[in-house]
């Protein structure tokens, strides 16, 4: 067994080393996906920061999960992309923490961020008239810098104890990135309980929370007298809360336990979920079927239309 010291100074990034005919068209498709998340992002990120009106917590909190999202995908798709095009991809011990600790950071703040969004939006459904009492401003910061410092936090341990572990074997890494799991110990039970009690409090509590917040939006909801708004807001909700499980899900089957009974190619699959379709698909569930949203992309349009035509 290697102990985690300055005798490792790179790691080799298997990948979908498996799928060699496949690598080409996999580049192409993750190209798309990236650009196509980061416009996304950056156009909810432009459009909230210029528009006054949607200055207020729903969209900021969409402003900051946009940050999130972007930041959080290109922590991963670039060294993945550089993955897909070479045979063997190496990268150094402190690229590899510093990437381990990025995705540590942007996934954990997301998922808090996740449970904040959602006791917005129950104390909007729900109490409506004290909203913007309890929602103020103060507490809107609360809630936002909370969630940066805990994932500032959670990247910061997990990172150092990650790398505290002894390394078995080679120092090839099967999976698509450096993520925890793919640099656990085999036969090292005190991360299996590490991994355990993290996964359940960065995950695990967010998402039950996020899921208590919007079964009593349900509730809400169900007393509507407009079946229009009805199916209105089960559309949202519902569209949301299969975002939120999609992200939270797969992070917990990978996370959770990393000597479990998936294989490495699986737990690479799963992982894609999390790292590729959650932030491309985030910007069209949470901002861009949002009619306000919509009103103000159109709004900011025509404005740079009349600009260019004077």
């Amino acid at each position: 067994m290697r102990q985690n010291d300055s005798s490792v100074v790179e790691f080799i990034l298997l990948g979908f080393s498996h799928f060699l005919e496949l690598q080409a068209h996999m580049f192409r498709a993750f190209l798309v996906i990236y650009l196509v998340t980061l416009i996304g992002n950056a156009i909810i990120i432009a459009v909230i920061f210029l528009d006054q009106s949607l200055h207020i917590p729903m969209y900021r909190f969409l402003q900051n999960l946009s940050v999130v999202e972007g930041s959080f995908s290109t922590a991963i798709m670039p060294e993945m992309l550089v993955v897909l095009t070479t045979e063997k991809t190496t990268i150094s011990f402190g690229g590899c923490f510093a990437q381990m600790y990025f995705i540590l950071l942007f996934g954990g703040t997301e998922c808090f961020l996740l449970g904040a969004m959602a006791y917005d939006r129950f104390t909007a459904i729900c109490h409506p008239l004290s909203y913007q009492v309890i929602m103020n401003k103060r507490v809107f910061m609360k809630l936002v810098m909370s969630s940066w410092v805990l994932g500032i936090m959670v990247a910061t341990l997990q990172t150092t104890c990650v790398f505290s572990f002894p390394f078995c074997g080679p120092n090839e890494i099967n999976h698509i990135s450096c993520e925890t799991p793919a640099l656990a110990c085999a036969d090292l039970f005190f991360f299996e309980i590490y991994a355990f009690a993290g996964t359940i409090l960065i995950v695990m509590v967010p998402f039950l929370l996020i899921l208590l917040s919007y079964i009593r939006i349900l509730f809400a909801i169900l007393k509507m007298s407009s079946t229009t708004g009805r199916q209105k807001a089960f559309s949202t909700c519902a569209s949301r809360l299969t975002s939120v499980t999609l992200f939270c899900g797969t992070a917990s089957m990978t996370y959770l336990q990393p000597k479990s009974r998936y294989s490495p190619e699986t737990k690479k699959l799963m992982s894609l979920a999390y790292s590729l379709l959650t932030p491309l698909l985030n910007p069209l569930i949470y901002s861009l079927r949002n009619s306000e949203m919509k009103r103000a992309v159109m709004k900011l349009w025509q404005r740079k239309v009349v600009l260019h035509t004077i």
